[in-house]
């Protein structure tokens, strides 16, 4: 790192990246999912092929994504005669994802782009019908709203069930991580929470109320009769104080009542 800083270079993604280099570890994390020889997955940031291994003997198809030209060579060349892999030199958040099949996402991904990557498979129109990222753990609780729902919390819910799957050991990484890590499961839900044409008021109501608060979008009376029926007893209360089911029963009653929408 020293040597492209010296020359006024980026480093490469695999400098900052934390690799999964037991495959005691890996096949344990990889049992926890639910993935099978029916299933397209996608791999972002491969790096060394580690998890890849395992991937390709457990899944029907493995697109793995790979930005690091020096990365992207090895494994062209270690997985050459495999037949259900397609490596592709991309920057993942350029590449676009399958617009009607369904897959499946694993991946030990580069934690500087954690919320950036979360953004793309979340808000994609066709997302991931499961996703097992490692990530760092206060990541992981931010999305999962804890220990308060936050904007991005609120906007992944509605779409996506999240549960910490399995707690890593710092040592089971190289380098290893200064942050605890865990592998964080997204299941995506059929129906969603907000109906996709309730989805642009929903969005509204979360940041304006987040930004102003619940007076900035009802009346007093309005108010006082969403918070009875979101069970929320104390009136004074704050938005991060909101449950995340409250916050679908506040919705609701925005739409209905404010919004005058059935």
């Amino acid at each position: 790192m020293p040597q492209n800083r010296k020359k006024g270079t980026t480093p490469p993604i695999w400098v900052s990246q934390n690799f999964l280099t037991s495959y005691k570890i890996i096949n344990r994390i990889i049992r926890r999912t639910t993935l099978n020889k029916k299933d397209h997955v996608i791999e972002i940031g491969p790096g060394k092929g580690h998890i890849t291994g395992f991937l390709i003997k457990r899944c029907r198809k493995v697109s793995a994504i790979e930005i690091d030209g020096r990365l992207y060579n090895k494994l062209t060349a270690k997985f050459k005669d495999v037949k259900n892999i397609r490596i592709y030199h991309q920057d993942f958040l350029k590449w676009k994802l399958p617009n009607y099949e369904d897959y499946k996402v694993f991946s030990n991904i580069p934690f500087c782009f954690t919320t950036d990557i979360m953004r793309k498979l979340t808000e994609c129109k066709n997302a991931p019908s499961e996703a097992w990222l490692t990530m760092e753990k206060g990541a992981a609780k931010r999305f999962m709203g804890e220990p308060s729902e936050s904007l991005r919390s609120l906007l992944i819910k509605p779409r996506f069930d999240l549960d910490i799957a399995y707690y890593f050991s710092r040592e089971d990484f190289h380098p290893k991580p200064g942050v605890d890590v865990v592998l964080l499961h997204l299941k995506k839900k059929s129906p969603p929470d907000i109906p996709a044409n309730q989805w642009f008021a929903y969005e509204q109501f979360v940041s304006k109320a987040l930004k102003y608060g619940f007076r900035s979008l009802f009346t007093s009376k309005q108010l006082s009769r969403a918070f009875r029926q979101a069970g929320v007893q104390n009136k004074n209360i704050t938005p991060t104080e909101i449950l995340y089911v409250q916050w679908l029963c506040l919705f609701r009653c925005y739409w209905e009542h404010v919004l005058g929408r059935k």
